[in-house]
């Protein structure tokens, strides 16, 4: 659609398509949002990312595995074994172990910022040159907000890592890397969202599920309390491993990988909120201030997609 003119007849059409990605695509920030905030509440209960890998993948799977069985499991639902595989690998296990072991070497300031702040800006620069997805100007300024808004949240921390912090920004760095390829493939793949959802829960789940319980066993997730193993596969497995991936790659059918990319930003905010009743951190004035400049970037840059309209 870039550098076209939109017909009168279409734009009730774009406007509505417009309004259902921004819906999709704020409902997949706050479960991410969710899934920082309650992994911090399980990493601190003793849990290690190896086992929320685990619990997310294995309760998707599961969930998801009778739907992929009836519809061309062979293909795995017109998705097919290639596609699924590379998806998997991308938006897996694999990417929540590397994400989270990022937090052993940098504080929770720098994954912030670097992992979800990469996924952005890689999301963004990957469409404009993969997909000719349209840098305007007003979503150039609206990146360049939400940045200032993400670093402001992550306060002096982010300049104040132990002398091994560059590991956990690398690491935070290939995790949103990672992601932000899986967004561009499913664009460019024109694959639908459910079936992508459905696929890399099942494979991620079969693949990893076996691994991880011949390494690890299952002594920590026996002696973790029923309620923390029901609140980490509610908001892991069904919540982010499987709605917000189907609500995000809907938001990426909606609005375009660029403009999608930009909602993930709002999730550290939305971790510091919720972090309040679950691990008694209460947000600080800058914290406060660091959500209402990602949100005022947010309108901005989504400001690129009225103009195109008219």
């Amino acid at each position: 659609m870039s550098g076209q003119t939109i017909p009168v007849s279409g734009l009730p059409l774009l406007r509505r398509n417009t309004h259902y990605g921004i819906a999709f695509g704020a409902i997949a920030s706050f479960i991410w949002g969710a899934f920082l905030a309650v992994s911090r509440h399980g990493v601190a209960a003793g849990l290690h990312a190896s086992d929320l890998a685990f619990i997310r993948y294995a309760v998707a799977g599961v969930l998801l595995l009778p739907w992929v069985l009836t519809h061309s499991p062979h293909v795995l639902a017109g998705i097919g074994w290639r596609r699924g595989i590379v998806l998997s690998l991308l938006a897996g296990p694999l990417f929540v172990l590397i994400g989270a072991s990022g937090y052993l070497f940098a504080p929770l300031a720098h994954g912030a910022v670097i992992q979800l702040g990469g996924l952005t800006l890689m999301s963004v620069c990957l469409a404009a040159l993969l997909l000719h997805d349209p840098l305007k100007a007003s979503r150039i300024i609206g990146l360049g907000v939400i940045i200032a808004g993400l670093m402001t949240i992550a306060g002096p921390g982010l300049l104040d890592g132990q002398s091994q912090a560059w590991i956990g920004d690398l690491l935070f760095a290939t995790a949103g890397s990672m992601f932000a390829v899986f967004t561009i493939l499913v664009r460019r793949w024109k694959l639908n969202a459910f079936a992508t959802t459905a696929v890399v829960s099942v494979l991620s789940g079969a693949l990893y599920s076996p691994v991880y319980l011949a390494l690890a066993g299952t002594q920590r997730l026996s002696a973790t309390p029923i309620a923390m193993l029901i609140e980490q596969g509610v908001v892991q497995g069904l919540l982010s491993g499987i709605v917000a991936l189907f609500t995000f790659a809907r938001a990426v059918q909606y609005l375009g990988a660029g403009r999608a990319a930009l909602f993930p930003a709002l999730a550290p905010a939305v971790a510091i909120l919720l972090g309040v009743p679950l691990v008694g951190e209460l947000p600080t004035i800058a914290q406060w201030c660091g959500l209402a400049i990602c949100t005022l970037g947010l309108l901005i840059a989504l400001r690129s997609g009225a103009a195109q309209a008219r």
